[in-house]
């Protein structure tokens, strides 16, 4: 492929999906990341695209939403094993709510087989990957259809979700920063993931390393809410999400990094087999308003690939280790 054929098809990825990671391009356009380096680096001295650590965006800082067929052939591998660890977090019996996005889709995949679950969602896609699911009962939202990403959206979605009480919220999205948390590109979208936020005593955002660094118009999820964050191990060369990561574990954020292959974190940890390894840190102090032993303030700044188990079996270990 000529130069200019590269460049053309990398400026049409980034159309398409507002934000691709160096890794990705180099897959589709079958190259060296450092040959894309060059590439985005000429096309954004044309004014054409930003570039940023570890990949390009849109030009103008806020990337847009991509639709449903784009993100669904973007860092596929990095989503499954995401999906893979995230579903070790789930216990049998449990009621939880699951949000849109193609990473979540995964995760409800995975979810089929744990028993006697219930799951809240307002996307027809978790809807449809439990609906065979013979132990695991699904509740919908009402609301509006929103083609785009398969999602129920509007008053009627949220209305829905008033007075629900679940144990955990896992959640997608468009960005994830430090600064502001998980944000996306559509006010609507926001909206509902808020309500779902309220409906659960524990949020877990679940991003690959494209979206690390990412800001995008509306907040969903700011990041003295999130529990715990379940990514991909970055590329070496990716400093910015690198960079996310420890801002995120310095304001309280649990850190659970599963491996893909290609990825330098190692091969994806099947759920609720063998745990993965471990690094723990020392315990944050308890957040303002949060008392000591509570969900909140039992959370460690970063445990990497954390399984869950009894909060004070949980403390007790990490003591030990320290």
């Amino acid at each position: 492929m000529f130069a200019a054929e590269r460049r053309q098809l990398i400026l049409e990825m980034v159309r398409a999906n507002g934000a691709v990671s160096l890794r990705e391009l180099a897959r589709v356009v079958q190259t060296s990341e450092v040959t894309v380096r060059r590439d985005v680096r000429a096309l954004e001295a044309e004014g054409l695209l930003d570039r940023r650590h570890g990949g390009a965006v849109l030009p103008g800082g806020f990337t847009r939403e991509s639709g449903f067929p784009q993100k669904s052939h973007l860092a596929t591998a990095e989503k499954t094993a995401i999906a893979d660890l995230a579903a070790g977090f789930v216990q049998e019996g449990e009621a939880i709510v699951v949000g849109a996005g193609t990473t979540t889709q995964e995760l409800a995949r995975r979810l089929a087989r744990v028993p006697g679950l219930t799951v809240v969602t307002n996307s027809l896609l978790v809807a449809q990957a439990l609906a065979h699911a013979n132990r695991v009962e699904v509740v919908m939202t009402g609301g509006t259809l929103r083609g785009s990403n398969y999602a129920l959206v509007g008053s009627g979605a949220e209305q829905s979700l008033q007075g629900l009480r679940v144990s955990r919220a896992f959640l997608s999205g468009s960005g994830l920063t430090a600064e502001r948390g998980l944000s996306t590109s559509n006010m609507l979208s926001a909206s509902v993931d808020r309500a779902l936020v309220q409906a659960a005593a524990e949020v877990v955002v679940l991003a690959d390393h494209t979206k690390l660094g990412t800001d995008t118009m509306f907040q969903t999820v700011p990041t003295d809410v999130i529990t715990r964050l379940v990514t991909d191990d970055p590329p070496a060369h990716d400093d910015r999400a690198a960079t996310e990561l420890q801002a995120l574990a310095d304001q309280g954020v649990q850190i659970a990094v599963a491996g893909s292959p290609g990825a330098s974190g190692g091969e994806a940890v099947p759920a609720r087999q063998h745990p993965p390894q471990r690094r723990d840190v020392a315990l944050p102090t308890p957040r303002r308003g949060q008392l000591p032993g509570s969900a909140g303030g039992l959370r460690a700044a970063a445990v990497m690939g954390e399984q869950p188990q009894n909060e004070r079996a949980r403390v007790a270990d990490l003591r030990r280790s320290r």
